[in-house]
């Protein structure tokens, strides 16, 4: 999911002088419904080399997973994950690596993960299937070969389609949704994040959806991660978290 902040031109009393508008936030988290459980069923029956929301059980590991980068805040994200010896997966979009290489190079430098989420972030749902095979290829080519052999991709807003599940794993990847939401979609309050991502929160092997650049998002970073190397968490890669499972 992309959160976008906007400049507001309207002037005010002290003259004329751009304000930045409000952040475009997702709509509260809904209840789930029979809709939803239906939905966790039939995702449960698909193979986990085309669908996964989460990773292996057992050790106190966790993959964190950060969307819609690179962006002019990636260097301080890797600066706190570095500070806590923390490695996490970003899912990049094909635009934001044209124009942020350089960023893109310091994420895999720094020991991170990176795979494709989406080139233009249209919902794959949205595609005809030529348009989501362009995407990934599109996408697939600014980055570096898959460090798992099998290629990642996280379909943009987690909108997924038997169509698009299936196009994506012909062409060889596996989709990344997750299991915890860290809901810094919904807030800006860091604390807020920050607490979605407590230890007692937490099942072993989650994978936990984050977003790049967003300053609360930021802020959030370290409480959480002080508090999850507190309690004795491990903070690895999807691909890390994925390892047992794969045949």
């Amino acid at each position: 999911m992309r959160t976008d902040v906007s400049s507001n031109g309207a002037g005010n009393g002290a003259g004329n002088r751009a304000e930045a508008a409000p952040p475009k936030l997702a709509k509260p988290r809904q209840p789930p419904n029979w809709k939803s459980r239906l939905k966790d069923l039939a995702a449960r029956a698909i193979p986990d080399r085309v669908l996964v929301k989460r990773g292996a059980a057992g050790a106190k590991r966790v993959a964190l997973t950060f969307d819609d980068g690179p962006h002019e805040l990636t260097d301080a994200y890797l600066d706190v994950l570095d500070r806590f010896g923390a490695r996490a997966t970003f899912f990049v979009v094909g635009r934001a690596c044209e124009q942020h290489p350089e960023a893109l190079l310091r994420i895999v430098a720094r020991g991170h993960e990176v795979a494709g989420h989406g080139f233009t972030h249209t919902a794959f749902t949205k595609l005809g299937v030529g348009a989501l095979r362009d995407e990934l290829a599109r996408t697939a080519a600014l980055l570096p070969p898959a460090a798992t052999g099998r290629p990642l991709v996280r379909p943009p807003y987690g909108a997924t389609s038997v169509r698009s599940l299936a196009v994506s794993a012909q062409a060889g990847y596996t989709s990344v949704l997750w299991s915890r939401d860290s809901d810094d979609c919904r807030t800006t309050a860091p604390a807020e994040v920050a607490a979605r991502l407590a230890p007692g929160e937490l099942q072993p092997g989650e994978i936990v959806l984050m977003h790049e650049s967003q300053e609360w998002t930021l802020a959030a970073l370290p409480p959480a991660l002080e508090a999850l190397a507190a309690a004795g968490w491990q903070a690895v890669t999807v691909g890390e978290i994925l390892e047992p499972l794969r045949p």
